[in-house]
């Protein structure tokens, strides 16, 4: 088993391996139901034909497609920021000689948790580690993982729109189609919140259930503001 200086340079240099984590993936088809919602509640049943309809199934793609080419931007480039913050750690720690500062650099750099359980010992170990590495490159580059990932935040942006857009596809009731959305937007956010809370360590029905209500009130007040 790896030691707590050995889990703490991983953690200082390295991403998550894989293609997105559970915590990443919940909440990005969360972030994309919610957009969903906003188009989907907006849709008066009263009084709404199959052109509102059509237009709302527009706006809700076109608006998930948006947001999810811009969060794969953003995701792509916050990748790139995070690995340059690691590399300036490193190439400070490497180009100091005062064991107190870099001690201090590296103990503020560490995961919450893991800086309570890290005593001196340990984090003047890590600092030794780090001194002992090849000198990193100046300049942070973007990898094909993080390509990958980003790509795949956004997808889940995009895609989360159509379990909420299908029933308005294949019924040709606005008032039946939205109560069945409405149905499987609640049941896909409890499913999210219930695996946050089993990527956490939470109770799966309590914070699926908190999701749900969390979800219905974002969306109310996104669509109160003009969302």
């Amino acid at each position: 088993m790896a030691s707590d200086p050995e889990v703490a340079v991983n953690n200082l240099l390295e991403r998550n391996k894989g293609l997105l984590d559970p915590v990443d993936r919940s909440s990005e088809i969360i972030f994309g139901l919610i957009m969903a919602l906003t188009f989907t509640g907006s849709l008066s049943v009263a009084t709404s034909g199959q052109s509102d309809v059509h237009e709302m199934l527009v706006g809700a793609l076109g608006c998930n497609l948006a947001w999810g080419l811009v969060d794969t931007v953003m995701y792509a480039i916050t990748a790139v920021v995070a690995r340059a913050r690691r590399r300036t750690l490193v190439q400070a720690v490497q180009r100091t000689a005062d064991e107190s500062r870099a001690g201090h650099w590296v103990r503020r750099a560490l995961p919450e948790g893991l800086e309570e359980v890290m005593d001196d010992a340990g984090v003047t170990n890590l600092v030794r580690r780090l001194r002992a590495l090849p000198p990193v490159q100046q300049i942070a580059l973007l990898h094909t993982a993080d390509l990958r990932e980003a790509c795949m935040a956004g997808l889940l942006v995009f895609l989360a729109t159509f379990p909420v857009a299908i029933p308005f596809m294949l019924i040709q009731d606005a008032g039946v189609a939205l109560r069945v959305s409405n149905g499987v937007a609640v049941a896909m956010l409890f499913v999210c919140g219930a695996g946050l809370a089993r990527a956490s360590g939470l109770r799966a029905w309590l914070l699926g259930g908190v999701m749900v209500v969390l979800g219905v009130v974002l969306v109310v007040i996104t669509m109160a503001l003009g969302g």
